[in-house]
């Protein structure tokens, strides 16, 4: 088994250039949340030239809506959304500075092209582990939008958190490569 490249947030277009598909990353500092509504926002807001209530630049967006957190935890579970339904979003948020995203599922529509072109990377998670990746999260904190309930972005500090990457800066894409191996057997 592959050793686990150590990521801290905020990332730099090194850290992105470094990254392979199939890398698999402990990820430590802090993310964003953010799902469907809060990307519909964050894109008016950019296309409109207004600042967001947060600082994008190096930063990760994990496509999550955490369940209710119980009493003594730190959030719920926290398994990852379907990304796809981001792609029509996630080419202008790594145009503004967001260095990724983490999900599940395939990205595409244009996500390829923004991720060379920007330095950025998708990273995916396993959805069934959301009680395990809990684990990696140590605070949650509310940064916007908290009518949005569980789609309100957040920052997650996170220590380890496990992911792989799915595409990279250079045109890597896990699916495709997975495919072409599957065609071949």
């Amino acid at each position: 088994m592959a050793e686990a490249k150590k990521l801290n947030t905020p990332l730099t277009d090194k850290d992105i250039e470094g990254l392979k598909i199939g890398d698999i990353v402990l990820i430590n500092g802090s993310l964003l949340t953010a799902r469907d509504t809060a990307h519909k926002r964050m894109v008016e807001m950019l296309d409109k030239g207004e600042k967001l209530p947060f600082d994008i630049k190096g930063q990760l967006i994990y496509y999550v809506g955490p369940s209710p957190t119980r009493p003594g935890q730190i959030i719920g579970s926290a398994g990852p959304t379907t990304s796809g339904r981001m792609n029509k979003y996630a080419p202008r948020i790594l145009e503004a500075g967001s260095k990724g995203m983490i999900g599940k599922g395939v990205m595409a529509a244009g996500v390829p092209d923004a991720l060379k072109k920007h330095k950025g990377a998708y990273f995916i998670v396993v959805g069934g582990a959301a009680a395990l990746i809990s684990k990696s999260i140590t605070k949650a904190e509310l940064v916007a939008w908290e009518e949005l309930g569980a789609e309100a972005v957040k920052r997650l500090t996170i220590k380890d958190f496990p992911a792989v990457v799915a595409q990279d800066c250079h045109g890597g894409n896990l699916f495709v490569e997975g495919v072409k191996k599957y065609q071949k057997i």
